[in-house]
């Protein structure tokens, strides 16, 4: 694949691998042997970029995303970037904030444990901790760069002047946030921003978690450890309703002889250079299909059409109830 660069010189494949939905958020883990085979064709497949955190784990906390991570690119840590995420502690099944820096520093070596190296090439603040100023984490970052511990830092959905803020006490690489065809709020400040300050973009859930795949009937029944059971816009009716944006984007598939999966990727790496999305999959074909993405060209007109299109649709795309405790942590 070819290369993109994040910030002030991170260079990863133009698209990541988000690992989560392996063990953890998309109902029961797969079977780590499975998923090892999964990782390390995508790394022949040619993709770079890594993507876990320290609570991506299963209650009673026997397994942990960043193991399955570690073992399956350990052949391969002289040619990955891994990154993972601190500020999430689970805590009797239930996720708490917590940045303080002795967290922060005990999460690190926690992860480092897991993934089996001795540095991690980026280190996310998972949420923000509105008990901890985010200059004090900036603070604790740039220590764990300087002690070699880290190689690059980022934010993962911080709000405009939390950004600003971190990237004045040590300069961010990316910020990470939910961004999609069908979820288009970072087009507002967000990426602006971050284009004014050369900071790279990661995109989480850039095929809408899975949604915009063509692949979801609107009758279909999420478990409940599936994160999509929680979200608004994966209720029938809202399915039902964002169906015409399904429609759009297979109509688009066809003119340009594409899938779904790779028009809604390729609309999301065109938007900027310093984007880079981190779609994930626990079928390495999947993986394979999403990669020939990169290789789809909108040109200008193209883009414009869609944007137009887009715009007129009424969707029902809301991440979480207004008042859950997900949605109050977003932005911030």
């Amino acid at each position: 694949m070819k290369k993109r660069i994040l910030g002030k010189g991170l260079e990863v494949s133009e698209m990541g691998l988000g690992c989560m939905g392996m063990t953890h958020g998309f109902g029961e883990a797969s079977d780590e042997a499975k998923m090892i085979e999964v990782i390390r064709g995508a790394v022949e497949a040619g993709i770079t970029m890594f993507d876990t955190a320290e609570c991506y784990q299963n209650d009673d906390g026997t397994i942990f995303n960043e193991t399955l991570v570690g073992k399956a690119l350990k052949p391969y840590r002289d040619k990955v970037v891994i990154a993972t995420k601190c500020g999430i502690k689970v805590v009797n099944g239930v996720q708490v904030l917590d940045a303080r820096p002795e967290v922060i520093r005990a999460s690190l070596e926690g992860s480092l444990r897991r993934l089996q190296t001795d540095y991690v090439d980026l280190y996310y603040l998972h949420r923000v901790d509105p008990n901890t100023e985010i200059e004090v984490v900036a603070e604790t970052m740039k220590e764990l760069m300087d002690e070699g511990k880290i190689r690059h830092w980022g934010l993962s959905e911080a709000g405009i002047e939390t950004i600003k803020k971190a990237h004045a006490i040590c300069p961010l690489t990316v910020v990470e946030s939910e961004y999609s065809m069908i979820w288009r709020e970072p087009e507002n400040e967000l990426l602006p921003l971050l284009e004014e300050l050369g900071i790279g973009f990661i995109p989480f859930a850039p095929l809408g978690k899975g949604f915009l795949t063509a692949t979801i009937d609107v009758n279909q029944i999420f478990a409940k450890n599936d994160t999509r059971s929680r979200q608004p816009r994966f209720r029938k009716e809202s399915m039902e309703a964002n169906q015409i944006l399904v429609d759009l984007i297979k109509r688009i598939a066809v003119e340009k002889g594409a899938t779904p999966a790779q028009i809604a990727l390729a609309w999301v790496m065109a938007q900027k250079p310093f984007i880079v999305p981190i779609p994930g999959s626990r079928k390495l074909s999947r993986i394979e299909e999403n990669i020939k993405a990169a290789d789809i060209e909108l040109n200008d007109v193209e883009l414009s059409n869609i944007k137009e299109a887009l715009d007129r649709l009424d969707l029902k795309a809301d991440r979480w109830d207004p008042n859950s405790a997900n949605a109050k942590r977003i932005g911030k």
